[in-house]
């Protein structure tokens, strides 16, 4: 079973006056395991497609399934439910909690979740060695370099072990060297973990790492190509 579906996706947006249309007809399946990245220059809608898989946009017209479940079909806390237990959100800026350390962002998802003290701790310290932060558990986002805080980001997606994990634009705002060693991480994440990760992107490193990457042009999918 694919772990999200949309079929005949649109999404309308209104701009004073005008209608603009940010998908026309979208079919996608995401497999377990895959590592896919949806390209396009911009407005082509692959930010667009990603929020509405993760639950953050509702479409105009088709339908979302993920984890086997139409998400028009759900409350508003079913819904919440269901971003907090099974998706994880990487985005572009970080989102991390300033206040808060390395540890706490990491597991502020499993103290949503209502997991123990002592699951929070073992599973937030294995993420954060896992994701090469071991030792800057008390550091909070301030004190760290942006290639560092978005490994947090990364630990806090994980922490959680949802299903999928969805990172919009995450290598962007990271010099070339440090975009590499997120895209490796994940890679490796993916790889020995089997996390299930959709980007949407414009760099080319996220492109040659992916396994399947979808092509969207004027809110189509113009190709669709796995390696």
């Amino acid at each position: 079973m694919s772990i999200a579906s949309a079929r005949g996706v649109t999404r309308d947006y209104q701009q004073g006056q005008l209608t603009v249309r940010a998908l026309r007809g979208v079919d996608l399946d995401i497999e377990p395991g895959e590592f896919t990245a949806l390209m396009g220059p911009s407005g082509s809608g692959k930010t667009t497609l990603l929020n509405l898989i993760g639950g953050l946009d509702v479409p105009t017209s088709g339908t979302i399934h993920v984890d086997g479940r139409a998400l028009d079909q759900m409350s508003p806390r079913e819904l919440s439910d269901l971003r907090r237990d099974r998706i994880g959100f990487v985005f572009q800026s970080y989102n991390l909690i300033p206040v808060l350390s390395a540890y706490e962002n990491a597991e502020f998802v499993m103290l949503l979740q209502g997991r123990s003290a002592a699951d929070r701790r073992e599973r937030v310290m294995r993420t954060l060695k896992e994701v090469g932060l071991e030792g800057m558990e008390h550091r909070r986002p301030g004190e760290l370099s942006g290639g560092q805080q978005q490994r947090v980001a990364v630990a806090r997606a994980i922490a959680g072990q949802p299903a999928l994990v969805l990172a919009d634009e995450p290598t962007a705002n990271l010099d070339s060297a440090t975009g590499t060693e997120l895209v490796e991480l994940m890679q490796r994440l993916n790889r020995e973990l089997g996390i299930t990760f959709v980007f949407s992107t414009h760099d080319p490193k996220v492109m040659e790492a992916a396994s399947r990457v979808v092509r969207l042009v004027d809110g189509r999918i113009a190709e669709d190509e796995r390696r």
